[in-house]
């Protein structure tokens, strides 16, 4: 495209243009050209109605283009003219509304290309909208960069990639989903996406796939070019690709993408829509994916101890003399931050009050766009009389394979991985009676730290006589932040069957909850 002579015009037909200095002017009684051109050496965007003389011109060097949506943009100039000639001092800007996407598409192309010489601001931006730019990706677009920044250097480390590799419980179902699907793999193309340390890569080539293209973003690609290098046997059927999944390009289709894009509570750093981004652009009509399907797992749960920890955290904010300074003031926004964060720790299963319900996302099915906010109603029956503390949530990934399919769980009482499990408290417990049945909300918001905002509601609803007629008792919500979470255990902790020995004197209970609890210990025995 030779457009930074510009002897050529590019002219582009526009469904309107509208003038935000002065609405009454714009150009929209008659189709509007705009038109890339080149007068007296300056380079200009002239929009002007085809029937018609009237029209204004934006000094290329001075504009900036900003996108409101795939067919609405803004174009703003420090100085803009009626000719080529007149120059104003003012500030300009007009909102273009394109016919289809494609024109879209080329008139950005243009305006890129009309600029290269030009210093264009990256990330400058209007209120609504953000600088186009040839240069920027759909995952920069979501991510922000100090994010993006931070999640491509912790895993462009050998010792994170160590710490997933010695998942024995991950690797090893991994490989064993691979080799038992040979004939999934045997003479394929296969996408590894987010190849890390390139293991996935190498199982697909150990299972006789043709060739293997994995792709990284992180440093850790010249780690895998290494590492694969070292396999001669594996390495001639392995291209290692340094880039995002969203923005590099392959020869060929794949007949199979692998990754391992799950984080805690399966959808946290948010890979699983780089994960169906892959899919969409790469994977051949009836191809496989490994894992297939991901399950989120939920429970309503009892922990007492856990409780009285997350509650104690914020007591250091309650202490008036601290040397000579009255830290109360802030207590009520420590206890509430303390409890925003997801508990991440390993669990006894005993602890759940009730039979867990699960929640289905198909990878095969998902788009990128139903990541984005995923709503799940919650409903539970109470098999004991408990106080609920808040939910625990778990998931496990299904590797549907042509031979054999194979079932991942970071459930409870399974075998430990380094996702644990993750625990959702709230700040103001509900008491139930068993029988009794619960009813709630998991509202999943993504933001653009690569993880989510959980909202939390759960309600005790009326049990016993006239229960038939519906009601809530008790409601407690919660609001929590999966970036944020509070790792506390590597192991289940050991909860006696006895009462406790004394706590130590930072703890405080009340009269009013010990009552409460004997009540319903009671009430409990009583139903033995």
């Amino acid at each position: 495209m030779e457009i930074p002579s510009l002897n050529k015009q590019q002219e582009f037909t526009l469904a309107s243009v509208t003038d935000l200095t002065s609405p009454s002017s714009s150009l929209s009684s008659s189709p509007v050209v705009a038109t890339f051109s080149c007068v007296n050496e300056v380079k200009e965007l002239r929009f002007q109605e085809s029937k018609s003389s009237d029209g204004f011109s934006f000094d290329l060097s001075s504009t900036q283009l900003f996108k409101l949506g795939p067919l609405l943009f803004t174009c703003v100039s420090d100085g803009s003219s009626s000719s080529a000639k007149e120059k104003s001092s003012f500030s300009r800007g007009v909102v273009i509304k394109f016919r289809d996407e494609k024109d879209s598409k080329e008139f950005c192309d243009s305006f890129e290309e009309c600029k290269k010489d030009d210093a264009v601001k990256q990330g400058s931006a209007l209120p609504n909208g953000t600088v186009v730019s040839a240069n920027k990706s759909k995952f920069d677009d979501k991510i922000e960069a100090a994010s993006a920044k931070m999640y491509f250097h912790y895993y462009g480390q050998l010792l994170h990639q160590q710490n997933m590799l010695q998942d024995y419980v991950r690797t090893g179902t991994y490989h064993a989903a691979v080799m038992e699907n040979r004939s999934d793999f045997s003479g394929r193309v296969v996408v590894d996406v987010g190849a890390g340390s390139g293991i996935l890569s190498m199982f697909a080539a150990l299972a006789g796939a043709k060739h293997v293209y994995a792709v990284e973003a992180s440093e850790m690609a010249e780690y895998a070019r290494k590492l694969i290098a070292g396999n001669p046997l594996l390495a001639e059927r392995i291209t290692v690709i340094k880039g995002k999944i969203e923005d590099i390009e392959l020869p060929e289709k794949a007949d199979v993408l692998i990754s391992e894009p799950m984080g805690t509570l399966l959808v946290n750093e948010r890979m699983l829509e780089t994960y169906v981004i892959a899919r969409d652009r790469f994977l051949s009509p009836n191809g496989k994916m490994f894992p297939t399907v991901g399950r989120i797992h939920m429970a309503p749960f009892a922990d007492e101890f856990l409780f009285v920890e997350m509650a104690n955290k914020a007591l250091f904010w309650q202490q008036q003399n601290y040397y000579g300074v009255d830290l109360t003031p802030l207590y009520v926004s420590a206890h509430q931050g303390y409890f925003s964060q997801p508990v991440v720790d390993a669990f006894d299963p005993r602890l759940l009050v009730a039979p867990s319900m699960f929640h289905v996302i198909d990878f095969t099915k998902m788009t990128e766009e139903q990541f984005y906010e995923i709503d799940i109603p919650l409903k539970f029956t109470a098999s004991v009389c408990t106080r609920i503390h808040g939910l625990a949530c778990w998931f496990d990934v299904l590797f549907d394979g042509s031979t054999v399919q194979r079932w991942f769980t970071t459930a409870p009482g399974a075998p430990t991985t380094h996702w644990y499990q993750i625990r959702c408290v709230l700040s103001q417990p509900i008491h139930v009676m068993a029988g009794q049945e619960i009813t709630g909300r998991l509202h999943l918001i993504a933001h653009s730290a690569q993880s989510y905002t959980i909202n939390l509601t759960l309600s005790a609803k009326m049990w016993g006589p006239g229960a038939n007629q519906g009601g809530i008792l008790q409601t407690s919500s919660c609001k929590l932040d999966l970036k944020e979470p509070y790792y506390r255990m590597s192991q289940p902790q050991v909860y006696p069957t006895q009462e406790p020995p004394a706590q130590s004197q930072d703890i405080h209970i009340h009269s009013d909850d010990l009552e409460e609890l004997e009540l319903l210990q009671q009430n409990a025995n009583a139903q033995l």
